[in-house]
């Protein structure tokens, strides 16, 4: 399972560069504005990277920060894409948030296999 995650969340990570990078014609649009758009691109980052490296969950939030970094600064030679502190403001923190929610969920799942356990009781 783990492998699949971190496979996922690598692949999602290229499109997320892809994206960023990529001519803007072919960038995927929602209808969240802009910053929706990097906002719920991000999260998943966070999320997917958090629930993939959990047992490194810091090191990789800092990590997944800097390259947001990078692909900000990557924009100022990609044509027709222009590099913003605000996206990297945005993109940096919802990828935290996502971060946060990783570590959410995984409390919340130990919790819950441990409430099973502890509801079923002995066996008689």
């Amino acid at each position: 399972m783990t492998i699949l995650l971190k496979l996922f969340a690598w692949l999602l990570a290229a499109a997320v560069a892809f994206a960023t990078l990529g001519p803007p014609d072919l960038r995927p649009h929602a209808q969240l504005g802009q910053d929706g758009e990097h906002a719920l691109a991000f999260v998943l980052v966070g999320l997917a990277f958090g629930l993939a490296y959990s047992t490194r969950r810091w090191s990789a939030a800092m990590i997944a920060v800097g390259l947001i970094g990078v692909l900000e600064l990557l924009q100022f030679i990609a044509p027709g894409r222009h590099a913003r502190l605000e996206d990297f403001v945005v993109d940096a923190l919802t990828a935290c948030v996502g971060f946060v929610l990783s570590a959410a969920v995984e409390w919340a799942v130990t919790r819950f296999r441990s409430n099973t356990l502890t509801s079923e009781g002995p066996a008689e």
